[in-house]
């Protein structure tokens, strides 16, 4: 997707093509096949959702046949975890694919480890801080609780994005705020929790038996196995 005079510009395909994605159960099993898969275009080519859907259901006011709904139902239905996972840009991984990308993400240290090793920044640790394996947040709930409101901490947005790319955190739902009414009201929000409230750490953690690098190969390989004309400098840059 790239933005054109003020406009963004989706770039998919034809409603009747044959790999053209018609509703949110056809994304799910793409995304079970591969294993992972970016949602805007990148530097593989085919390797994304925005790449496999209509460009003129974006945005169209009807949640079964648009793609940026579709994330928000994958999201909240809690089988497959969605976050900035590329380049820290948004895109989803499956259950059975996620362990591996938090060990090579993830460089086999859970983040408090990290943090005591003195791998982490404040500002991670403040955000990270907020959660327990069951909490969830609003981003703006987030943002305040670990101290980036007004004259607090900068940068909420990169260093959310950066323990996202780091599998520490998801986008776990989207959802209105909602009034002293109790009535909703504005955009959607992220809603953020721990990948363990969304898989368990027992799920999560699988892949610590083995070394980053060889998950890595194992994410590595998936790739070429499903896009073999992507070229390995292409993979690195995604993977990270």
């Amino acid at each position: 997707m790239k933005e054109v005079n003020g406009q963004w510009i989706v770039n998919g395909i034809d409603r009747n093509d044959e790999g053209c994605l018609h509703s949110v159960e056809e994304l799910t099993e793409l995304i079970e096949k591969i294993g992972f898969l970016p949602f805007f275009e990148c530097n593989i080519p085919g390797m994304s959702v925005e790449e496999h859907t209509d460009p003129s259901c974006w945005w169209c006011g009807e949640a079964k046949k648009d793609p940026w709904e579709w994330r928000a139902m994958i999201a909240r239905e809690g089988k497959i975890a969605y976050g900035k996972f590329f380049g820290k840009k948004a895109g989803f991984i499956s259950k059975k694919w996620f362990p591996y990308f938090a060990n090579y993400r993830r460089d086999g240290y859970d983040f408090d480890s990290l943090w005591d090793d003195g791998k982490a920044s404040l500002r991670q640790k403040k955000i990270m801080d907020v959660f327990d394996d069951d909490t969830r947040l609003f981003s703006y709930e987030l943002k305040e609780k670990a101290g980036f409101g007004k004259g607090g901490e900068k940068n909420f947005e990169g260093v959310v994005a950066d323990l996202q790319m780091h599998t520490y955190l998801c986008m776990r739902d989207f959802r209105k705020r909602v009034n002293k009414q109790g009535t909703e009201y504005g955009w959607d929000v992220a809603i953020y929790a721990k990948p363990e409230e969304l898989f368990g750490y027992g799920h999560v953690s699988k892949a610590y038996k083995e070394s980053p690098e060889e998950s890595y190969k194992r994410i590595f390989s998936q790739v070429k196995k499903h896009f073999k004309d992507a070229g390995d400098k292409d993979i690195k840059k995604l993977l990270g």
